[in-house]
């Protein structure tokens, strides 16, 4: 059955893939100085992310018509498989986690960094049921620590346990499958300690007895997210990765501004209480910007903690990944 969903998973890709072909050879005029047309933009996201937020807010479709573009709207379940379409070629341009990236050079995959969110620190964090006597991060000395491994909620996680004298290797790690997965491994006492993100973070904070032994409390570690782009498009339509970008730093100024509004609809999108979804983005200020030296130098950081921890192959240098205009 695995090897069945697998050949499907490649045929889905494919067809997307081909859409995306069809529409660089036959679409309207972008005004691009290299005279190559578009007349599709395939966008990735994620449930809940901020380009989830552009989708829902319009704002990006409604200018795109102006440029006689269509968005076309690609839904993933995580980043990982977000980076997959973008250098598939599956999709122009999406948004991911600090991770993702990283795995993706250190696999040598074709892609660009374009954009990165403001930071997010409170949106990760590591929570412990009441009962478990556990009250501070030393006390998760040999015991059982749930992650998705290289995610971001992991990364917070090495550096919350060194900040205190703790390595990797002091506690006994678990990797579940996906968030669903590791909140029941949590509730049912499987693990000790459950590192997570929004509004999973969130949620297990508000739904369990439970208490939060790190929120946003890491030095050092801003939890960004990040925009990526597939190299044909950074190179054919850099006016086009400007445009979307705009787009989105719009997008998060409306977010602000009206989070009422996005609470109502990130909680029927993503089928989660309101009371988690408000907390989530009330502990957060949206914003898109550039790649600065600083965060090069924080995802450099990062990478290179991933390299230590075996998790990449390789050494990969962040800059090169980074586009510059």
């Amino acid at each position: 059955m695995k090897k069945l969903l697998s050949v499907f998973g490649l045929f889905l890709v494919l067809a997307v893939l081909t859409a995306c072909s069809s529409d660089e050879k036959d679409g309207a005029s972008t005004g691009n100085a290299q005279g190559k047309e578009l007349k599709t933009i395939n966008i990735g996201y994620q449930k809940g992310n901020t380009l989830h937020i552009l989708k829902e807010s319009g704002i990006l479709d409604e200018a795109a018509k102006e440029k006689d573009l269509e968005i076309k709207w690609e839904l993933f379940t995580h980043g990982n498989t977000l980076m997959e379409g973008i250098y598939a070629g599956a999709i122009h341009f999406g948004h991911a986690a600090d991770g993702p990236g990283i795995f993706a050079q250190a696999s040598n995959k074709p892609f660009y960094y374009v954009g990165a969110d403001n930071p997010n620190p409170e949106g990760v964090g590591i929570v412990v049921l009441k009962k478990s006597g556990i009250t501070k991060l030393e006390d998760l000395k040999g015991k059982k620590v749930g992650a998705l491994k290289g995610g971001n909620h992991h990364y917070s996680t090495v550096l919350a346990l060194e900040s205190v004298g703790l390595t990797v290797d002091d506690v006994e790690w678990v990797y579940p499958e996906d968030a669903a997965q590791g909140r029941a491994l949590f509730e049912t006492g499987q693990i000790d300690a459950l590192a997570s993100y929004d509004p999973f973070f969130a949620s297990a904070e508000l739904e369990t007895d439970s208490i939060t032994l790190v929120n946003g409390d890491i030095d050092g570690y801003p939890n960004r997210t990040f925009y990526f782009a597939t190299e044909t498009f950074v190179d054919n339509y850099p006016e086009l990765v400007e445009f979307i970008l705009e787009k989105i730093d719009e997008s998060d100024k409306w977010a602000n501004e009206n989070r009422e509004e996005v609470i109502a609809i990130m909680s029927e999108a993503l089928g989660i209480k309101e009371e988690v979804i408000s907390k989530q983005i009330n502990r957060r200020t949206f914003g898109a910007s550039e790649i600065t030296d600083e965060i090069i130098e924080t995802q450099q950081k990062q990478a290179d903690k991933y390299f230590e921890l075996k998790l990449i192959p390789v050494e990969v240098t962040i800059q090169d990944k980074v586009w510059t205009k």
